[in-house]
């Protein structure tokens, strides 16, 4: 096993960064010699699609600190090339920890000054697309795996046109997530602060009946 895999496995188990759970997954597995390098030999990779990749604890799977960075580089790249005022849209759909990523990609946001708004149920890609436009903001997050395997779960980003991001901005957003390689730059916030600075909004039903409106227009 490479030096690397260990010194990941010893920094995620150490660090007071982590939570227990975490580690206790971790010290589940530490005489698999075979999981621990599969979970650890690589960054799960955040690629123009975003990130996929099984759930689990490790630098090499989806879990609160790989969204947590991915939202982080997201949030780098709309506050030095877009308008953080405008904010970002998230939902998620039936995945398991779906919701708690999307959560945390709101409070990583938030942490960041960009105004979350959080859908409070499951919402499919096409409904999200249509939120960033609704509410006219800057980008868009779709917690999904698409047709990956139930253990899967994956983070897709979207720009202000409801477009998934395209060139030459997928690439730079890319480079600003693996740029970042202190998890303690990654930022996140209590949500009952969030909600008080304005930060942290819940979506309900106006999305919902606007989208349906738009979609009978397109009856024909």
């Amino acid at each position: 096993m490479e030096a690397r895999v260990m010194e990941q496995f010893n920094y995620w188990l150490s660090d007071p960064y982590f939570d227990e759970k975490t580690k206790e997954e971790l010290l589940a597995i530490r005489n698999d010699s075979k999981e621990v390098e599969d979970r650890f030999y690589k960054d799960l990779a955040f690629g123009t699609g975003g990130l996929r990749g099984i759930i689990g604890a490790g630098t090499n799977r989806m879990n609160l600190y790989t969204v947590r960075k991915a939202t982080q580089g997201l949030a780098n790249y709309i506050i030095a090339n877009g308008d953080p005022k405008k904010g970002v849209t998230i939902s998620y759909d039936s995945r398991r920890m779906s919701p708690e990523f999307a959560k945390e990609t709101a409070l990583c946001l938030a942490a960041n000054g960009i105004k979350a708004y959080l859908s409070d149920t499951l919402r499919p890609v096409p409904e999200e697309s249509f939120a960033i436009r609704y509410f006219g903001c800057q980008a868009g997050v779709e917690i999904t795996a698409s047709h990956n395997p139930p253990q899967y779960n994956g983070y897709k980003a979207y720009w202000e046109d409801g477009a998934q991001i395209t060139a030459p901005k997928d690439s730079l957003i890319i480079n600003e997530v693996n740029s970042i390689t202190d998890t303690g730059t990654l930022k996140t916030m209590d949500k009952d602060e969030a909600i008080k600075a304005g930060l942290y909004n819940v979506v309900a039903d106006e999305v919902d009946d606007a989208y349906i409106a738009e979609l009978k227009k397109q009856v024909i």
